[in-house]
């Protein structure tokens, strides 16, 4: 009997809806849905930072089930679907509304592009999760392109530029954008850092430097902090690359030959002379 209960009760956990995890998922899904209603009405910025606001949301969901172990698979359904909204449908909209208008069909198919390579990108992520390496992504993930897009507005309202000369560069950049989702490009994930080994007043430091930085010029600082963490991604790629061509092993091996002969010395010393 107890037996049975027991099986009921995980049963009943599994099948059972956490509230406070979904509640910050449905808070990233209202900024989501508040960020198109702001791209439709031409108020970009406040798209733009209804992104971010739903991008620090949807981090928060994921940590707060981890913490209070109230993980489900309601919750990572749900979770899929708002960041198709929020990561997806509004930043595609945003960049059309804002930028690619001018170009007719070939502005809504780059936003078509974006969001369906987002969709491809999430579904690639559930169905591999759990054969993947927790330290990086295989692919840009959605929220890191979704803001882009939106620090992007922002530094461009922030430098008050002409964004006539600027609407080829972006058409450009939403395709490659795209491409990144669904590549197979080693993105850092930040999963494995564990703030609770480092030392206390290391952390703090960091912490206080990097927000004093972001507070300083906030709308530059943001796309610079963006622009580093696209632009990484095909950096660790081209180095891997370099690293298994022929030039990257001869210049690991001359780098390498003075020690590899200090230790053979030391570990095949020569043999003594017998009597």
């Amino acid at each position: 009997m107890r037996g049975k209960r027991k099986r009921r009760f995980r049963d009943k956990q599994r099948k059972s809806i956490y509230i406070l995890p979904n509640l910050f998922t449905a808070a990233s899904l209202f900024c989501g849905f508040y960020a198109i209603i702001s791209a439709m009405g031409e108020r970009f910025e406040a798209a733009a930072i209804a992104i971010f606001l739903s991008g620090i949301l949807d981090g928060l969901d994921g940590r707060v089930a981890r913490l209070t172990r109230s993980s489900s698979q309601f919750g990572v359904e749900f979770d899929s679907l708002s960041d198709l909204v929020a990561f997806g449908v509004a930043p595609a909209l945003l960049a059309f509304q804002w930028a690619l208008a001018p170009f007719g069909r070939l502005g809504w198919l780059a936003a078509f592009m974006f969001v369906v390579c987002g969709a491809l990108r999430l579904a690639r992520f559930n169905v591999q999760k759990s054969v993947e390496d927790p330290s990086y992504f295989k692919g840009l993930p959605i929220p890191a392109a979704a803001c882009f897009i939106a620090s992007l507005v922002l530094f461009v309202s922030f430098v008050e530029g002409d964004l006539e000369t600027r609407s080829l560069p972006i058409l450009v950049m939403i395709y490659l954008l795209s491409f990144f989702m669904v590549s197979t490009i080693p993105y850092y994930s930040f999963k494995k850092l564990d703030i609770k080994n480092f030392k206390p007043f290391n952390v703090l430091v960091s912490i206080i430097l990097v927000a004093l930085v972001i507070a300083y010029k906030p709308m530059v600082m943001l796309f610079l902090i963006m622009l580093l963490y696209i632009a990484s991604g095909p950096a660790v790629t081209f180095y891997r690359l370099y690293r298994r061509s022929p030039f990257g092993r001869k210049a690991v091996d001359a780098s390498g030959t003075p020690e590899t002969k200090r230790l053979s010395e030391k570990e095949d010393p020569e043999p003594a002379e017998t009597h």
